[in-house]
Protein backbone atom coordinates (compact mmCIF):
# COMPACT_ATOMS: atom_id res chain seq x y z
CA UNK A 1 0.00 0.00 0.00
CA UNK A 2 1.66 3.52 -1.12
CA UNK A 3 2.07 5.66 2.22
CA UNK A 4 -0.29 8.65 2.10
CA UNK A 5 1.42 12.07 0.32
CA UNK A 6 3.17 14.69 2.62
CA UNK A 7 3.48 18.55 2.40
CA UNK A 8 6.44 19.97 3.70
CA UNK A 9 6.38 23.98 4.16
CA UNK A 10 8.33 26.64 4.17
CA UNK A 11 8.69 30.32 3.27
CA UNK A 12 11.56 30.78 0.82
CA UNK A 13 10.81 34.33 1.41
CA UNK A 14 10.90 37.34 4.64
CA UNK A 15 9.56 40.62 5.46
CA UNK A 16 12.92 41.10 7.86
CA UNK A 17 14.55 44.02 9.26
CA UNK A 18 16.69 43.78 6.25
CA UNK A 19 13.51 44.41 3.92
CA UNK A 20 12.20 41.83 1.83
CA UNK A 21 14.52 39.12 1.78
CA UNK A 22 14.44 36.16 -0.95
CA UNK A 23 15.89 32.95 -1.30
CA UNK A 24 13.61 32.14 -4.15
CA UNK A 25 16.72 30.62 -5.87
CA UNK A 26 16.85 27.72 -3.76
CA UNK A 27 13.15 26.65 -4.02
CA UNK A 28 14.26 23.81 -6.44
CA UNK A 29 17.83 22.32 -7.26
CA UNK A 30 19.58 24.02 -10.38
CA UNK A 31 19.25 20.70 -12.11
CA UNK A 32 15.89 20.93 -11.96
CA UNK A 33 13.72 18.80 -15.22
CA UNK A 34 11.13 21.70 -15.50
CA UNK A 35 10.32 25.08 -14.15
CA UNK A 36 7.28 27.32 -14.19
CA UNK A 37 7.45 30.65 -13.54
CA UNK A 38 3.99 31.77 -13.34
CA UNK A 39 3.48 36.00 -14.17
CA UNK A 40 0.84 38.12 -13.69
CA UNK A 41 -0.93 40.66 -11.33
CA UNK A 42 -2.87 40.69 -8.67
CA UNK A 43 -6.10 38.58 -8.14
CA UNK A 44 -5.37 36.73 -11.44
CA UNK A 45 -5.14 33.11 -9.34
CA UNK A 46 -1.46 32.03 -9.35
CA UNK A 47 -1.57 31.04 -6.12
CA UNK A 48 -4.73 29.24 -6.96
CA UNK A 49 -3.09 27.80 -10.02
CA UNK A 50 -0.25 26.32 -8.02
CA UNK A 51 -3.14 24.44 -5.26
CA UNK A 52 -5.15 23.23 -7.48
CA UNK A 53 -2.27 21.13 -9.31
CA UNK A 54 -1.40 20.56 -5.73
CA UNK A 55 -4.17 18.98 -5.32
CA UNK A 56 -4.38 16.56 -8.39
CA UNK A 57 -0.70 15.48 -7.32
CA UNK A 58 -1.59 14.92 -3.98
CA UNK A 59 -4.16 12.67 -4.91
CA UNK A 60 -2.14 10.51 -7.10
CA UNK A 61 0.62 9.89 -4.70
CA UNK A 62 3.31 12.65 -4.50
CA UNK A 63 5.48 14.43 -1.83
CA UNK A 64 4.70 18.29 -1.91
CA UNK A 65 6.45 21.31 -0.45
CA UNK A 66 4.53 24.13 -0.62
CA UNK A 67 6.53 27.78 -0.48
CA UNK A 68 4.31 29.82 1.34
CA UNK A 69 3.62 33.15 1.08
CA UNK A 70 4.89 35.45 3.71
CA UNK A 71 2.43 38.02 3.34
CA UNK A 72 -0.49 36.30 3.38
CA UNK A 73 -1.03 33.14 4.87
CA UNK A 74 -3.48 31.69 2.58
CA UNK A 75 -1.36 31.41 -0.76
CA UNK A 76 1.92 29.98 -1.78
CA UNK A 77 4.70 31.36 -3.80
CA UNK A 78 5.78 27.96 -4.93
CA UNK A 79 4.82 24.23 -5.51
CA UNK A 80 7.90 21.53 -5.66
CA UNK A 81 6.99 18.07 -6.56
CA UNK A 82 10.88 16.69 -5.73
CA UNK A 83 10.25 12.97 -7.05
CA UNK A 84 9.34 15.26 -10.91
CA UNK A 85 12.18 17.87 -9.90
CA UNK A 86 9.81 20.65 -10.65
CA UNK A 87 8.59 23.60 -9.78
CA UNK A 88 6.13 26.05 -10.16
CA UNK A 89 6.61 29.31 -8.39
CA UNK A 90 5.09 33.20 -8.41
CA UNK A 91 7.72 35.16 -11.25
CA UNK A 92 5.94 38.57 -9.92
CA UNK A 93 7.00 41.55 -7.11
CA UNK A 94 8.66 41.21 -4.73
CA UNK A 95 9.75 37.90 -5.97
CA UNK A 96 11.01 38.34 -8.88
CA UNK A 97 12.39 35.07 -10.83
CA UNK A 98 14.10 35.40 -14.32
CA UNK A 99 14.20 32.42 -16.42
CA UNK A 100 17.86 30.81 -16.21
CA UNK A 101 17.43 28.35 -19.16
CA UNK A 102 14.47 29.70 -21.10
CA UNK A 103 13.25 26.89 -23.63
CA UNK A 104 15.16 24.06 -21.83
CA UNK A 105 14.20 23.85 -18.10
CA UNK A 106 12.42 27.76 -17.39
CA UNK A 107 8.94 28.53 -19.27
CA UNK A 108 7.05 31.77 -18.67
CA UNK A 109 3.11 31.43 -17.97
CA UNK A 110 2.10 34.93 -18.32
CA UNK A 111 -1.74 34.81 -17.12
CA UNK A 112 -1.80 38.42 -17.92
CA UNK A 113 -3.29 37.22 -21.63
CA UNK A 114 -6.25 35.99 -19.66
CA UNK A 115 -7.55 40.00 -18.33
CA UNK A 116 -9.44 42.34 -20.39
CA UNK A 117 -7.20 45.54 -19.92
CA UNK A 118 -10.05 48.13 -20.78
CA UNK A 119 -11.22 46.53 -17.55
CA UNK A 120 -8.15 47.22 -15.53
CA UNK A 121 -7.62 50.93 -17.30
CA UNK A 122 -10.77 52.07 -15.91
CA UNK A 123 -9.13 51.44 -12.63
CA UNK A 124 -5.84 52.67 -12.93
CA UNK A 125 -6.12 55.25 -10.48
CA UNK A 126 -7.61 53.09 -7.71
CA UNK A 127 -4.53 50.67 -8.90
CA UNK A 128 -1.84 52.87 -8.36
CA UNK A 129 -2.90 54.23 -4.99
CA UNK A 130 -3.16 51.03 -3.33
CA UNK A 131 0.35 50.27 -4.76
CA UNK A 132 1.36 52.98 -3.31
CA UNK A 133 -0.43 52.42 -0.08
CA UNK A 134 1.10 49.12 0.42
CA UNK A 135 4.28 49.81 -0.30
CA UNK A 136 4.35 52.34 2.79
CA UNK A 137 3.04 49.71 4.94
CA UNK A 138 5.51 47.26 4.28
CA UNK A 139 8.43 50.47 4.56
CA UNK A 140 7.08 50.84 7.64
CA UNK A 141 7.51 47.10 8.95
CA UNK A 142 10.90 47.07 7.73
CA UNK A 143 11.61 50.35 9.99
CA UNK A 144 9.75 48.41 13.00
CA UNK A 145 11.67 45.07 12.74
CA UNK A 146 15.12 47.79 11.90
CA UNK A 147 13.94 48.85 15.44
CA UNK A 148 12.74 45.63 17.17
CA UNK A 149 16.16 44.56 15.65
CA UNK A 150 18.44 47.58 17.62
CA UNK A 151 16.68 46.28 20.99
CA UNK A 152 17.96 42.27 20.42
CA UNK A 153 21.18 43.46 19.84
CA UNK A 154 21.33 45.53 22.89
CA UNK A 155 20.00 42.48 24.82
CA UNK A 156 23.11 39.99 22.98
CA UNK A 157 25.24 42.65 24.13
CA UNK A 158 24.93 42.36 28.13
CA UNK A 159 24.05 39.13 27.81
CA UNK A 160 27.60 38.08 25.81
CA UNK A 161 29.76 39.34 28.81
CA UNK A 162 28.54 36.65 30.71
CA UNK A 163 28.71 33.59 28.93
CA UNK A 164 31.07 30.99 29.58
CA UNK A 165 32.65 30.77 25.44
CA UNK A 166 34.65 28.01 26.72
CA UNK A 167 31.72 26.06 28.00
CA UNK A 168 30.12 26.61 24.39
CA UNK A 169 33.04 25.74 22.19
CA UNK A 170 33.10 22.37 24.32
CA UNK A 171 29.58 21.54 23.97
CA UNK A 172 29.83 22.11 19.63
CA UNK A 173 33.03 20.27 19.82
CA UNK A 174 31.82 17.31 21.34
CA UNK A 175 28.57 17.24 19.67
CA UNK A 176 30.47 17.56 15.99
CA UNK A 177 32.69 14.58 17.13
CA UNK A 178 29.46 12.60 18.01
CA UNK A 179 27.94 13.40 15.20
CA UNK A 180 30.46 13.42 12.55
CA UNK A 181 32.66 10.47 12.59
CA UNK A 182 32.95 9.86 9.25
CA UNK A 183 32.59 11.67 5.68
CA UNK A 184 32.22 11.09 1.95
CA UNK A 185 34.81 13.91 0.99
CA UNK A 186 34.25 17.38 -0.24
CA UNK A 187 31.45 19.75 0.56
CA UNK A 188 27.56 19.05 1.02
CA UNK A 189 24.53 21.19 -0.98
CA UNK A 190 23.29 24.01 1.14
CA UNK A 191 19.48 25.18 0.65
CA UNK A 192 18.45 28.14 1.97
CA UNK A 193 15.11 28.86 3.25
CA UNK A 194 13.24 30.59 6.09
CA UNK A 195 11.30 28.22 8.58
CA UNK A 196 9.37 31.40 10.15
CA UNK A 197 7.42 34.18 8.97
CA UNK A 198 5.69 37.76 9.85
CA UNK A 199 2.45 37.38 8.54
CA UNK A 200 -0.75 39.90 8.66
CA UNK A 201 -2.06 37.33 11.21
CA UNK A 202 1.19 37.26 13.11
CA UNK A 203 4.62 35.16 13.59
CA UNK A 204 4.20 31.79 11.45
CA UNK A 205 6.21 28.54 11.37
CA UNK A 206 5.23 24.92 9.69
CA UNK A 207 8.47 23.55 11.44
CA UNK A 208 6.85 20.37 12.83
CA UNK A 209 6.51 19.67 8.80
CA UNK A 210 9.78 20.43 7.71
CA UNK A 211 10.62 17.14 10.25
CA UNK A 212 9.75 14.18 8.35
CA UNK A 213 12.07 11.46 8.00
CA UNK A 214 14.07 12.87 11.14
CA UNK A 215 14.52 10.63 14.32
CA UNK A 216 16.55 13.44 16.23
CA UNK A 217 15.88 16.83 17.36
CA UNK A 218 18.18 18.87 19.16
CA UNK A 219 16.05 22.35 21.03
CA UNK A 220 18.33 25.09 21.37
CA UNK A 221 17.11 26.56 24.56
CA UNK A 222 18.55 30.28 25.77
CA UNK A 223 17.73 33.95 25.58
CA UNK A 224 19.76 35.85 22.78
CA UNK A 225 23.37 36.39 22.73
CA UNK A 226 23.89 32.77 24.23
CA UNK A 227 25.48 31.47 20.96
CA UNK A 228 22.32 29.23 19.77
CA UNK A 229 22.78 30.73 15.99
CA UNK A 230 26.73 30.48 15.93
CA UNK A 231 26.24 26.72 17.21
CA UNK A 232 24.41 25.80 14.54
CA UNK A 233 26.65 27.43 11.97
CA UNK A 234 29.33 25.88 13.16
CA UNK A 235 27.57 22.45 13.39
CA UNK A 236 26.23 22.70 9.58
CA UNK A 237 29.47 23.90 8.34
CA UNK A 238 30.86 20.57 9.76
CA UNK A 239 28.25 18.70 7.90
CA UNK A 240 28.82 20.29 4.55
CA UNK A 241 32.68 19.90 5.24
CA UNK A 242 31.84 16.13 5.73
CA UNK A 243 30.09 15.91 2.61
CA UNK A 244 26.52 15.95 4.08
CA UNK A 245 23.55 18.38 2.50
CA UNK A 246 22.15 20.43 4.78
CA UNK A 247 19.25 22.98 4.87
CA UNK A 248 19.56 26.34 6.75
CA UNK A 249 16.55 27.89 7.94
CA UNK A 250 17.44 31.59 8.40
CA UNK A 251 15.76 34.13 11.21
CA UNK A 252 13.60 36.49 10.27
CA UNK A 253 14.67 39.14 12.11
CA UNK A 254 18.52 38.82 10.91
CA UNK A 255 18.60 36.65 7.91
CA UNK A 256 22.22 36.41 8.51
CA UNK A 257 21.21 34.27 11.77
CA UNK A 258 20.12 30.82 11.69
CA UNK A 259 17.03 29.59 13.48
CA UNK A 260 17.22 26.20 12.32
CA UNK A 261 19.36 23.50 10.46
CA UNK A 262 18.07 19.90 8.89
CA UNK A 263 21.02 17.53 8.11
CA UNK A 264 18.33 14.87 6.32
CA UNK A 265 21.40 12.46 5.61
CA UNK A 266 21.44 11.63 9.41
CA UNK A 267 17.88 12.03 10.28
CA UNK A 268 18.99 15.06 12.15
CA UNK A 269 17.40 18.88 12.77
CA UNK A 270 18.61 21.86 15.25
CA UNK A 271 16.04 23.88 15.97
CA UNK A 272 16.06 27.01 18.52
CA UNK A 273 12.95 27.27 20.18
CA UNK A 274 13.27 30.77 22.59
CA UNK A 275 12.24 34.13 22.14
CA UNK A 276 11.21 35.76 20.11
CA UNK A 277 10.88 32.91 17.72
CA UNK A 278 9.28 30.49 20.86
CA UNK A 279 8.29 26.66 19.20
CA UNK A 280 6.81 24.13 20.70
CA UNK A 281 7.97 21.03 18.32
CA UNK A 282 5.24 18.13 17.89
CA UNK A 283 7.79 15.25 17.53
CA UNK A 284 7.71 11.99 18.26
CA UNK A 285 11.05 10.76 18.04
CA UNK A 286 14.17 11.57 20.48
CA UNK A 287 14.46 14.78 21.61
CA UNK A 288 17.94 16.26 22.82
CA UNK A 289 17.19 19.90 25.05
CA UNK A 290 20.51 21.75 24.98
CA UNK A 291 19.97 24.96 27.18
CA UNK A 292 22.87 27.60 26.78
CA UNK A 293 21.74 30.19 29.09
CA UNK A 294 23.15 26.80 31.56
CA UNK A 295 26.61 28.04 31.70
CA UNK A 296 25.65 31.90 31.76
CA UNK A 297 26.88 33.89 34.78
CA UNK A 298 23.65 34.67 35.92
CA UNK A 299 24.85 36.48 39.21
CA UNK A 300 26.32 39.18 36.81
CA UNK A 301 23.89 39.48 34.47
CA UNK A 302 21.42 40.29 37.31
CA UNK A 303 22.45 43.80 37.00
CA UNK A 304 21.12 44.51 33.86
CA UNK A 305 17.78 43.02 34.41
CA UNK A 306 16.08 45.90 33.91
CA UNK A 307 17.63 46.73 30.57
CA UNK A 308 17.07 43.51 29.57
CA UNK A 309 13.38 43.30 30.31
CA UNK A 310 13.32 46.94 28.36
CA UNK A 311 14.73 45.20 25.46
CA UNK A 312 12.73 42.55 25.62
CA UNK A 313 9.58 45.04 25.63
CA UNK A 314 11.25 46.42 23.00
CA UNK A 315 11.63 43.55 20.73
CA UNK A 316 8.06 42.16 21.16
CA UNK A 317 5.90 45.60 21.03
CA UNK A 318 8.33 46.31 17.52
CA UNK A 319 7.58 43.16 15.70
CA UNK A 320 4.13 43.74 16.82
CA UNK A 321 4.44 46.91 15.11
CA UNK A 322 5.59 45.48 11.91
CA UNK A 323 3.00 42.56 11.78
CA UNK A 324 0.18 45.52 11.87
CA UNK A 325 1.79 47.21 9.36
CA UNK A 326 1.78 43.33 7.26
CA UNK A 327 -1.90 43.17 7.83
CA UNK A 328 -2.53 46.49 6.52
CA UNK A 329 -0.62 46.09 3.17
CA UNK A 330 -2.48 42.47 3.12
CA UNK A 331 -6.07 44.63 3.43
CA UNK A 332 -4.68 46.99 0.78
CA UNK A 333 -3.83 44.44 -1.76
CA UNK A 334 -6.72 42.18 -1.36
CA UNK A 335 -8.59 45.59 -2.06
CA UNK A 336 -6.23 45.86 -5.40
CA UNK A 337 -6.54 42.29 -6.30
CA UNK A 338 -10.64 43.43 -6.70
CA UNK A 339 -9.70 45.26 -9.41
CA UNK A 340 -8.21 42.44 -11.67
CA UNK A 341 -10.58 39.78 -10.75
CA UNK A 342 -13.10 42.06 -12.28
CA UNK A 343 -10.80 41.56 -15.70
CA UNK A 344 -10.05 38.11 -15.73
CA UNK A 345 -10.73 35.29 -17.99
CA UNK A 346 -10.95 32.41 -15.02
CA UNK A 347 -12.45 29.84 -17.62
CA UNK A 348 -9.62 30.72 -19.97
CA UNK A 349 -6.83 30.51 -16.98
CA UNK A 350 -8.71 27.04 -15.65
CA UNK A 351 -8.40 25.48 -19.39
CA UNK A 352 -4.42 26.53 -18.96
CA UNK A 353 -3.76 25.00 -15.54
CA UNK A 354 -5.76 21.83 -16.98
CA UNK A 355 -3.20 21.98 -19.70
CA UNK A 356 -0.28 22.51 -17.25
CA UNK A 357 -1.45 19.60 -15.24
CA UNK A 358 -1.14 16.97 -18.03
CA UNK A 359 1.89 17.74 -18.95
CA UNK A 360 3.36 17.30 -15.79
CA UNK A 361 1.60 14.03 -15.58
CA UNK A 362 3.13 13.53 -18.94
CA UNK A 363 6.60 14.38 -17.78
CA UNK A 364 6.30 11.58 -15.18
CA UNK A 365 4.18 9.11 -17.79
CA UNK A 366 7.34 9.08 -20.58
CA UNK A 367 9.27 8.59 -16.76
CA UNK A 368 11.30 11.45 -18.01
CA UNK A 369 11.78 12.18 -14.68
CA UNK A 370 13.11 8.79 -13.58
CA UNK A 371 15.75 8.53 -16.27
CA UNK A 372 17.09 11.91 -15.10
CA UNK A 373 16.76 11.38 -11.12
CA UNK A 374 17.40 7.69 -11.51
CA UNK A 375 14.58 7.14 -8.95
CA UNK A 376 11.47 5.33 -9.14
CA UNK A 377 8.26 7.61 -8.71
CA UNK A 378 4.82 6.80 -6.75
CA UNK A 379 2.70 3.67 -7.66
CA UNK A 380 -0.02 5.88 -9.13
CA UNK A 381 -2.29 2.70 -9.71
Amino acid sequence: MMAKPFVRKMFPGAVTSQGFYSYYNYIIEPDALHIFVIKGGPGVGKSTFMKKIAESMLKMGYDLEYHCCSSDNNSIDGLVIPSLRIALMDGTAPHIVDPKNPGAVDEIINLGEYWDESVIQKAKPQIMRCNYQIGRYFQAAYLALREAQIALEEWEFYVKEFQNWQVINQITLNIEKKLFTEGKGGNGKGRHLFAWSHTPQGKVQYIDTLLKDITTLYTLEGQPGTGKSTFLSHVAERASAYGLNVEYYHNILEPAKLDLIIIPELHLAMSVVSAPYEYTPKFSGQQITLDFDQSVNMIGLADFAGDIEDCRERVNKNIERAIKNSSRAKATHDLLETYYVAAMDFPAIEKKRQEIEARILNMSDLDIAVSAAGTALPDKT
